[in-house]
């Protein structure tokens, strides 16, 4: 499955404020663990990510530190903020919303099938 680019960079704040929420990283590990948390389904690149960290730091939402672990070589490490932490409270109740409304559009759709070209169309 391809998911848009769209979907993809409406999702890409609260990931990653979310993944740093539960303790620093560095881009590498962020896009690793963006991989696995999506079973593979969405693979970011260097140029999604590094631009995004940028702009959150700029926003305030992260800070980020040169950092060299033991028997490592030197990284940059983020880190989310206060102010980043009040941000992703609010993206999680506006995402909170979008699924709510999404379940209740998908609840009452009866089938939900890929349009196709009516029959008397195939045939030509």
């Amino acid at each position: 499955m391809r998911i848009t680019k769209d979907l993809v960079a409406a999702s890409a704040t609260p990931l990653v404020l979310g993944i740093l929420a539960d303790g620093e990283s560095y881009g590498y590990a962020i896009l690793k663990q963006v991989n696995e948390l999506s079973g593979g389904q969405l693979e970011w690149t260097d140029g999604l990510l590094y631009p995004l960290l940028h702009r959150l730091e700029r926003l305030g939402y992260v800070d980020s530190a040169w950092e060299v672990p033991p028997g490592g070589r030197r990284r940059k490490y983020y880190r989310i903020t206060d102010q980043g932490r009040a941000e992703l409270a609010e993206q999680h109740r506006q995402w909170a919303a979008v699924v709510d409304a999404l379940r209740g559009v998908w609840s009452t759709t009866l089938s939900i099938k890929p349009i196709t070209a009516p029959a008397w169309e195939a045939g030509q």
